[in-house]
């Protein structure tokens, strides 16, 4: 199995389709279309099987956040998904070691909202929850996000993570 990394550009638009029937399937028919959209715009990690099918994909996405007041440049890694007949055969580990090297040679620092079926990947991975106060910055201020404690992970030279974190404005979820 060979992994590839291609940004959204590149991918055509029956791979787009074939990325979004992934989605669907790993996560059980739960991915909206505002979680597609957030996965669009970056870099595609892509597990494909002998047959030329990816079965496996995590996405690195930019995104601007602001640490106790200091404006920083994010990789946001979004839509890990491994088909479902595949899981468990190290193909999350896979995507994720490369979205860690995109994430430490071209951002501050690596986030994500771990799903509690992902989350034991990620701190396997080093990747830690943000312990400190959450929010995002909306058109009309910054907001709280207390529900997403827990939930968010970071990764790489973040210092102590316990701080204030605020993530960009975007539809659907926040994180």
């Amino acid at each position: 199995m060979s992994v590839e990394i291609r940004h959204t550009w590149e991918l055509s638009a029956v791979q787009r389709r074939h990325l979004r029937e992934l989605f669907d399937r790993a996560f059980d028919g739960e991915f909206g279309d505002t979680d597609y959209d957030h996965a669009l715009g970056g870099l595609h990690v892509m597990v494909a099987s002998d047959g030329r099918d990816v079965v496996a994909h995590a996405a690195v996405v930019a995104r601007s956040m602001v640490v106790d007041e200091v404006p920083l440049r994010v990789g946001y890694v979004e839509a890990v998904a491994v088909d479902p007949t595949r899981q468990r055969q190290g193909l999350g580990h896979q995507v994720m070691e490369a979205c860690e090297r995109i994430v430490l040679d071209a951002y501050d620092f690596g986030a994500l909202s771990a799903s509690a079926a992902g989350e034991a990947l990620y701190r396997a991975r080093g990747w830690r929850p943000w312990e400190g106060e959450l929010g995002a910055l909306t058109p009309s201020g910054p907001i709280a996000t207390p529900d997403d404690r827990g939930g968010v992970h970071v990764f790489g030279e973040i210092g102590r993570p316990d701080g204030r974190l605020l993530c960009d404005w975007r539809s659907g979820d926040l994180w």
